[in-house]
């Protein structure tokens, strides 16, 4: 094991997610604090649509860690960074969930590069949308460092490993706090031994890559009519980031879009337990079905 100390290690987060907190609470836990946190900007959230700080922002402003928010990596990034932490090198940047293009001339600016934590066993479901993909596509669950360069999710593996989950498919939630943790665990168990030119990259085996994006409203639709299991994987993947519905008429005539929060398969049928019906709580599906549904 090398002798770098975490305290004395220079290094930047890039990162806007609730996931990119997770990570900076792991880091801080094992003593790797970041001489500066780029954020994307704030922006309008909610119903009021009122200006929102980012979540790493927020995190950053209650450990009094600098934090900077362009708009984009353009421009003398490297004087900008220096100039915010008064510090003339860096060790390494790590990058998770950002949600901006990092170009090369960022890239370079560490000594040792940048370590991106992807919660998919790349090359497998690069992109946006790896922990939902990973239920929706059926894949094994797992989480990887790399090392970035300028293509996405593109460079060299530097740790991975799987995670076991015992329902399957499972709700997002349940998957996203199990890949949380090992991906805490591998990204601090990572970093020193990287430092330390204790581990050999290994490139990523480009034919077998696939890609998730971004997901619609309209991706969250389900059709009750259709395959059982298609829509138990849509509900469990989308559950507390919009959830998965289905529209539906009720008493009056009315179109209503309802919300599934709960289900499961019984017999290769879809059993929905709980529902949120438009502009009501969420209730039992027995219950929608006595006092809603047409």
């Amino acid at each position: 094991m090398g002798t770098k100390k975490p305290e004395n290690i220079n290094f930047v987060f890039l990162g806007t997610s609730t996931f990119s907190v997770d990570m900076l609470e792991d880091l801080k836990e094992k003593g790797f604090i970041p001489k500066l946190i780029i954020a994307t900007p704030d922006k309008p959230a909610g119903r009021k649509m009122l200006l929102t700080s980012p979540p790493t922002k927020v995190w950053a402003e209650q450990y009094n860690i600098p934090v900077w928010q362009p708009e984009n990596l353009k421009g003398d990034v490297k004087q900008e960074i220096i100039a915010r932490t008064e510090c003339e090198s860096f060790d390494l940047f790590i990058v998770v969930s950002y949600g901006i293009i990092i170009p090369q001339t960022v890239i370079d600016i560490p000594d040792k590069g940048i370590l991106n934590v992807h919660p998919s066993l790349l090359p497998k479901l690069r992109g946006a949308s790896p922990i939902e993909s990973t239920i929706l596509q059926d894949e094994n669950p797992g989480t990887t460092i790399m090392k970035i360069d300028a293509k996405m999710d593109h460079g060299p593996l530097i740790a991975q490993e799987n995670v076991s989950i015992s329902d399957w498919p499972p709700y997002r939630e349940d998957l996203y706090k199990v890949l949380r943790e090992k991906s805490g665990e591998l990204l601090t168990e990572s970093i020193i031994p990287w430092l330390s030119n204790e581990i050999e990259e290994v490139v990523q085996n480009h034919d077998d890559a696939t890609f998730c994006g971004k997901f619609t409203k309209e991706d969250m639709l389900i059709d009750l009519r259709e395959s059982p299991k298609e829509n138990l994987r849509k509900i469990r993947a989308f559950s507390g980031i919009g959830n998965a519905y289905f529209v539906d008429k009720d008493k009056k005539g009315n179109e209503v879009r309802v919300k599934v929060t709960r289900a499961h398969i019984e017999d290769d049928a879809l059993i929905i337990e709980k529902v949120i019906p438009a502009g009501k709580n969420e209730m039992f599906f027995s219950e929608y079905e006595k006092n809603i549904k047409a």
